[in-house]
This record gives C-alpha cells, structure tokens and sequence, in this order.
C-alpha cells in the first residue's frame, strides 16, 4: 500500500478477479421498486440501494455454503438503486451481493468486494453467521494492521445467504381479533424459551410450530395478546461465541424482513417464513393478538472493529451515524445504544429501510404492532445527537396510513 486507505494494486486485481461478471442466464434491465428480491411472473426482480457504490454484483448459489453459479454484474441504476431482472429464477432460489467502492475507513467509506453481503431486504436467511478465522472482517485482522488495510481474502462459501420467498400463503380467512388498547393482556414471551425445553411437550421445541402447541396454554391464562421477542434474523457476537456463549435475546438484528432461521424448523430452506406466518393465523384464529419486540437503532454489525455482513459493506456512510477527529472524521460509530453502532435516522435511506420493514410484517406477516427497544435512540439526529420529538422518523409513522393503525409501545 502506498497509503492508509487504499489497496496495492496487487490486491485490487486478486479481488477484482472473482467478481468477472459471468452467467447463462437471461438478465433484462428490470425496475427500481420494490427494493430486495422480488417474484415476478418470469423470474425475479433485484434492487438494491448504495449511493457510494461504484460497480454492484449479484451472486447466485445452488448451495449455502457452495461457490457461485453466476456472479452478474448490474448495469442499471436509478436513484442509487442498482437493479436487475433476471429471467427463469424461482422461490428458493439463494443469493448474495458483492458490493465495489472505496476502502477508506477514516472517511466512512468500507468497501470490499471480497466480501459477500446480505440483501438488508432478505425475506429469508439460510442459517447464522459465524465469524470463521475473522473471514465476515473487511480490514487485515492481523495484529497492528488496524483498519488501514483490507482484507482481501474471499469468504463467499462460509456467509449464509437471502432465499428468494413466494409471499402466497392461506390464511383461511383468519383476521385479527378486534381489540381496544385498553382490553389487552400482554404475554411477554420468548419464542424459542417458551418450548424449547422437554417439559413443554411439544411435537418441535423452541420453535414457531411449537408454540402453535401451546396456545391453548395461553388462552387458559387469559392472554389475548403476546409481544415476541426479537424474532428478526439476529448476529451472535463474536466475543460471546469465543466465550462458548450465544446471543440469547435475540437484541442484535442484521435481517430487518427474515424472521429467525434457528426458531425454524429447518425442514427446507427459508420454511421459517411459512411457519411464522402459521403461528400469527394460528394466535389470531385464538383470538390472540402478535406484537413484535423490534431493534432498529443500531444492527449486529457493532463497531468499526466488527464484522462486515450486510450495511457496512453496502455504503456504510448512508446507514450509521458517524463520527470521529478531523483527520478521521467519519472513521468511528456513533454508539447510543451501547451496542457499537446507531443507525441514521437522519438518512432516508435508513428511513426508508424501516418504513419498509414496518409496512412488510403488516402486510405480508400479518402482526399486529411493535415494541420499539430503546425508542428514543429513532429521534437522534447524526448532525447534533440531539432526542426530538418530531423526529423524521416519527412523523413518517404518525403519517403512514398502514403504520400508524397498529398497536405502537416504545421502550
């Protein structure tokens, strides 16, 4: 390297080599709306949106931890979303992106497409991330290296990947119960804990169709309403996984549309889907209500010394609040929530992002309302930090015709 942030000419041509665009597949223009992979009836439409990227990668896959079966390159974009059409592909179908840019930490910028990322609009996710010989790290992880320098080795088989999802569901007609705030009884509950162990006798323990069983437990009790915790893909921390430890709780999301893929049965891939969908018709059909416990002020990606899976490495600088001295001013993460990171909510694109969530586990999901953790994180800006109460977020929701009738509790 002839500087801190950029790449020797050597590794740039090793990176750039993997990513030659080749495919048998018919690839048409496609649209800009709806962002994430999108069934149409000849294929599938992707979008995805960095505005600081210069060059996108779709890859596709027959097998999670497989090598590619075609890496194309988009050549469309509007409005910073890149997108394509790709003809013939079906539900079930996997994939990532590789993302091209600038790798200068202290000015916010993390590319490296080395690195395989997430779609943040992902519906499904193929199993969990683990951090295998600091391969999800965009910097050199060896020792005095810092961030200066990237990491050019390529970890496209060990990086779960997004599942192509048909929405089509039967929902047997089952509607909501037509509850008043004012009648709920609220079961906190953790989907996972509520069966995993023997003594719950269940047909599958600590997963979606389990608690389907135990629901006339529930209405025993008197419940009419349960708030899931976070039920979003999560990231386990690496620190708790060199302790032999998990992330219980589920507070580390990094998959904003994907209900968790370990509280799935795992019978098929991205069955987590169906089967969330089965225990909302399934509480409804009870007479019970299903809020959600969700994380959207910061993602499992931590601080600049984390893991790259899925925002960083789409264009870091439109998704975190950022930070640091004149020098490096954007080379650190603002971290009110104590978690490494906060998203931006001054951005929309991170607005946008959670509006879209929101209005997906509405529309298509089918639940009921949210609980916001750490709410007042959602109303700091980047540019002074400060909590206001008409914060863009805010208002979006309180305008948002679908939204704004669910049942809202902020932590």
């Amino acid at each position: 390297t002839t500087d801190g942030g950029t790449c020797g000419a050597k590794e740039v041509r090793k990176m750039a080599y993997a990513l030659k665009h080749r495919t048998t597949k018919s690839v048409a223009k496609g649209v800009n709306f709806p962002l994430g992979a999108t069934l149409t009836r000849d294929g599938v439409n992707f979008a995805l949106y960095s505005k600081n990227a210069t060059e996108v990668f779709l890859l596709l896959f027959d097998k999670a931890d497989g090598e590619p079966t075609d890496i194309i390159q988009f050549n469309n974009r509007d409005k910073f979303i890149w997108h394509a059409h790709v003809n013939g592909l079906k539900a079930g179908q996997l994939y990532g992106y590789k993302v091209r840019g600038e790798y200068r930490p202290e000015w916010g910028f993390r590319f490296n497409d080395a690195k395989l990322l997430l779609d943040p609009y992902a519906k499904a996710v193929t199993g969990k991330f683990r951090n295998r010989d600091n391969l999800l790290l965009a910097y050199d992880p060896q020792p005095g290296a810092g961030e200066r320098l990237p990491d050019v080795r390529d970890n496209t088989t060990i990086v779960p990947k997004g599942i192509v999802i048909d929405d089509a569901f039967d929902w047997q007609s089952v509607t909501a119960p037509d509850l008043a705030l004012e009648q709920l009884v609220i079961y906190e509950v953790h989907v996972k804990g509520f069966t995993a162990h023997s003594s719950s006798e269940v047909a599958s323990p600590g997963t979606y169709l389990g608690f389907v069983d135990k629901i006339p437990y529930l209405k025993r009790l008197g419940i009419n309403a349960v708030e899931l915790l976070p039920v979003h893909e999560f990231y386990v921390d690496d620190f708790l996984v060199q302790k032999g430890l998990s992330n219980y709780w589920g507070y580390n999301s990094i998959g904003f549309f994907a209900p968790e893929s370990s509280y799935s049965t795992r019978r098929t891939p991205g069955c987590q889907v169906a089967e969330f969908k089965t225990l909302v018709r399934e509480l409804h059909k009870a007479g019970i209500k299903v809020i959600l416990d969700v994380v959207y002020n910061h993602t499992g990606e931590g601080n600049e010394m984390g893991p790259t899976v899925c925002f960083r490495g789409l264009d870091n600088i439109s998704y975190y609040s950022l930070t640091g001295p004149s020098d490096a001013p954007r080379r650190y993460y603002m971290n009110y929530t104590g978690c490494g990171n906060s998203l931006n909510f001054d951005s929309p694109a991170v607005i946008r992002l959670v509006m879209d969530s929101l209005r997906y586990w509405v529309e298509v999901m089918h639940v009921d309302g949210f609980r916001f953790d750490l709410a007042s994180v959602l109303g700091r800006g980047e540019q002074d930090g400060y909590f206001q109460s008409s914060a863009y977020f805010f208002d979006t929701v309180s305008q948002d015709p679908l939204v704004n009738r669910t049942i809202i509790i902020t932590e």
